[in-house]
């Protein structure tokens, strides 16, 4: 492996907006280490295509609400690649219902995957990323749009956003950034699974540019922050929704 990337890290990337962030940054120079939780054939299939695309890039299974596979996930990301200079929070999971009717195991899972895996992997790269790195978490921007049935979800991203702004505070002294991204509705197969046309056509007028989001644009935020015309954004969110809020 060359020693003159980049190195990134970016956690549940076998599809969907991970695999678009993951194409992106290894467009862009970045050797990648795909996390992913259970999809050994997609993880596989993204990290061939990197590599024929010239770029660097292996899988490595871990699930991010594990605190001890969290730590085997730096250790493999540095035995390959010597080092960690971004990592990119992207694992997430999503279980609509009002307040009322969440049960405990739909609680405990979005906690524990989108809450607590981010954490578990923000304070490992609090201690071994390189110093210039870089971190970007996803969020959502429900977060601001507030929709009933969200609540859970939303507050586990609220909650992410919050670490953002603190860790990125924290980090003083490493030239390291914290950032956050907050999609708007984008058209991902996750999302569009079990909407009805007249709901997705709904969704996609809400912003004043009137279309869905595409895993492309999130990725192209995220390259943004990543790379060098970033630097001097920290501890922000951005909202990555085409002016829906």
């Amino acid at each position: 492996m060359t020693q003159n990337r980049k190195v990134a890290i970016v956690t549940g990337s076998s599809r969907g907006i991970g695999a678009a962030i993951a194409t992106r940054l290894a467009h862009d120079g970045l050797a990648i280490v795909i996390n992913y939780a259970g999809n050994t054939a997609a993880a596989d299939v993204l990290v061939t295509k990197i590599r024929q695309a010239g770029g660097e890039a292996i899988a490595v299974k871990a699930d991010v609400s594990v605190a001890a596979d969290v730590v085997a996930l730096f250790d493999e990301t540095e035995k390959a690649f010597g080092g960690v200079d971004v990592l990119v929070n992207n694992a997430g999971v999503m279980a609509l219902g009002r307040v009322a009717d969440v049960d405990d195991a739909a609680f405990t899972r979005q906690v524990d995957i989108n809450f607590r895996g981010a954490f578990n992997t923000l304070r490992e790269a609090a201690k071994r990323l390189q110093d210039g790195g870089r971190i970007v978490n996803l969020s959502t921007s429900v977060v601001g749009l507030k929709f009933e049935t969200y609540g859970v979800y939303a507050a586990t991203k609220a909650a992410v956003e919050t670490l953002t702004a603190i860790l990125a505070k924290e980090l003083r002294g490493r030239n390291t950034t914290v950032n956050a991204v907050a999609p708007g509705p984008t058209g991902t197969e996750l999302f569009l699974e079990g909407k009805s046309p007249e709901l997705i056509e709904k969704l996609s007028k809400m912003n004043p540019l009137e279309r869905l989001g595409t895993p492309e644009d999130i990725a192209a935020a995220v390259a943004f922050l990543v790379g060098p015309d970033g630097v001097w954004i920290n501890g922000q969110t951005l909202r990555a929704n085409g002016g829906m809020v």
